[in-house]
């Protein structure tokens, strides 16, 4: 379990992040969600005791990660994928990790094959593609066999069959009871991939909530209705937010689509369609975040 309690860092009189607390849980992915310049990676920083915070704490299964004996085999993390001596190989780099923290070779062969790299193990790491090098970090990350996990970005720099595969990933870990927090900006993976999420803006806690939930809140969701009387039907439904699209289409907010089509049943309205939209995770994350983003572009 990670706990980040009244988490604060200044730089100067720069607040970075403020008052920050949440708690990651054991058996589910917890997304860690802001605009850039959120703080998110001054807090995963403090997390593993990279950043000392001006003020608060963070705990990782009861301790300061400073305090964990042999903490690869407790929190595996991934910050900078790159920051890998260039002239070593990756079995070579994985193999220097392993003997600090007295982790059987056997175990370097097992993540060498489980993130996609044996064939490539004993190529120097300058010469990695950014796919490459983030499936080495994640290689890293997992040497110990941790039980929480910390990853910013994983699926950066991963083509289609990658993004796929650090999705079952993180979804298989957690359901083996691990604690996984991950950061990223694509809110489709996110959507797909996440139980969990913790979005911060400014510094500052703005939801600490399920997907599923923050979609909901959104009030995004509506109902495409086609029919040949848009009519009739927007005068049966005086409570509902209406929308025409087209001459035959309507978007209404405000009732279920079961109760829609109740009440064309009930004053003989035809239904060609009667189809639920539901909100998406990237519009739900940007009502939320709106006042919160550091650098708007203009419309062109």
């Amino acid at each position: 379990m990670i706990e980040a309690h009244e988490l604060t860092k200044r730089y100067g009189a720069r607040t970075v992040v403020q008052d920050l607390s949440f708690t990651v849980r054991p058996g589910t992915v917890t997304g860690f969600l802001g605009p850039n310049g959120a703080g998110k990676s001054t807090t995963m920083r403090m997390l593993l005791g990279l950043d000392a915070p001006t003020r608060g704490r963070a705990t990782i299964g009861g301790h300061a990660h400073a305090a964990h004996p042999a903490p690869l085999t407790q929190v595996g993390a991934l910050l900078e994928a790159r920051s890998i001596h260039p002239g070593r190989s990756a079995h070579h780099h994985l193999m220097a990790l392993a003997h600090t923290h007295g982790i059987p070779r056997s175990r370097v062969e097992h993540v060498l094959g489980m993130t996609g790299l044996t064939e490539v193990a004993r190529r120097r790491v300058k010469g990695f593609s950014l796919g490459m090098g983030q499936r080495l970090g994640i290689a890293a990350a997992l040497l110990g066999d941790p039980e929480t996990i910390v990853l910013d970005e994983p699926a950066n720099g991963l083509d289609p069959e990658g993004v796929l595969w650090i999705r079952t990933l993180l979804r298989s870990l957690a359901a083996e009871g691990r604690t996984v927090l991950v950061s990223s900006h694509l809110m489709s993976e996110m959507a797909l991939t996440a139980d969990h999420l913790i979005v911060i803006g400014k510094g500052r806690l703005l939801a600490d909530t399920t997907v599923d939930a923050l979609v909901r809140e959104s009030g995004g969701a509506s109902v495409k209705v086609v029919t040949p009387d848009v009519d009739r039907l927007s005068a049966l439904l005086p409570q509902a937010g209406i929308v025409t699209e087209a001459a035959d289409t309507l978007r209404v907010t405000g009732v279920e689509a079961a109760d829609i089509g109740r009440t064309a049943a009930a004053h003989g309205v035809p239904l060609f369609e009667l189809t639920p939209q539901t909100a998406s995770l990237e519009q739900a994350f940007m009502d939320l975040t709106h006042d919160s983003v550091e650098y708007q572009g203009a419309a062109a």
